[in-house]
């Protein structure tokens, strides 16, 4: 006997149950099919020392410095599992563990056994202004702003931040963005295969990477300005009143001046030097493969 087809334009019968049945069917057994959020927010005294330690194994995290006498973490904790209850489960037991010393107030994210890549914790921390961070960072973003102390950043595999801070930043990155505007202090950037972009910068600046572009612009030169990179160009913009020894080397590239420096010498050999104003502050420039401007 023939089977009967379906008339046209009649919906097609499922014998266990509709559609989301059926692609929940296919998805058992993957361990990341169903997805939980959990939020928390927690909150502890400003530390002792003025030192804030922070270390997030995976996922983006949030500084935000304000007038305020206490800290603030909220947290955002996204699991995966075979099932929602189990997704859920997982980011219930995460928790975030913080231990306050003489030196230092040291939070950490601890992860459960079971967790997989799948899993972030997500965290936004809301500090008093004058606190003093130090992130360690995997796999997530790291933006830190509106600080009047010393920064330190180090991610791998993850873009840095930092904007509107008063104080010395140290930044260590890989494979990604670095980026800092509106700092008054010492910079320290380092990055590979990423880009580093400063803006309006007053004070010094030591910035390096590999395969990648350097970008500054400074409003004050207070110290030193050294800008290395192997793979990648150059442009620096400065003050119109700055007093400065410049000295520019170029393997493979093109050196271009929009500035008068007096002293100057300019080799076939991909070097310019010379001075800025009445000389002093040393600023070098280096690249490896790619040009080199100065405005």
């Amino acid at each position: 006997m023939t089977p009967r087809r379906p008339r046209k334009g009649a919906p097609c019968e499922q014998e266990h149950g509709g559609f989301t049945e059926f692609l929940h069917s296919l998805l058992a057994g993957i361990p990341w099919s169903d997805r939980a959020e959990v939020k928390e927010i927690v909150h502890f005294a400003a530390p002792r020392s003025g030192l804030l330690r922070l270390d997030n194994a995976n996922g983006k995290t949030r500084v935000i410095g304000e007038d305020r006498d206490d800290v603030e973490v909220c947290l955002q904790k996204i699991a995966r599992a075979e099932s929602e209850t189990a997704a859920r489960a997982l980011a219930e037991a995460t928790r975030l563990t913080a231990n306050e010393t003489d030196t230092s107030l040291d939070l950490e994210i601890a992860i459960p056994r079971k967790w997989n890549r799948r899993g972030v914790v997500n965290m936004e921390l809301h500090v008093p202004r004058g606190t003093r961070i130090d992130i360690t960072a995997s796999n997530g973003k790291v933006c830190i702003s509106s600080l009047c102390a010393s920064v330190k950043a180090h991610s791998s595999n993850g873009a840095v931040s930092v904007e509107n801070v008063e104080g010395d930043v140290e930044i260590q990155s890989s494979n990604a963005k670095v980026r800092c505007a509106c700092v008054r202090g010492r910079i320290v950037a380092r990055t590979s295969n990423g880009k580093i972009e400063v803006s309006q910068h007053r004070g010094s600046l030591d910035a390096a990477t590999s395969n990648g572009v350097i970008d500054a612009e400074i409003r004050e030169v207070s110290g030193p300005v050294v800008l290395a990179t192997s793979n990648g160009r150059i442009a620096l913009a400065l003050p119109e009143d700055v007093d400065a020894d410049v000295d520019v080397r170029v393997d493979n590239g093109i050196i271009r001046s929009q500035r008068s420096l007096s002293r100057c010498t300019h080799s076939t050999g991909g070097r310019l030097a010379g001075a800025l104003g009445l000389g002093g502050v040393p600023i070098k420039l280096r690249t490896s493969n790619g040009s080199v401007s100065v405005r």
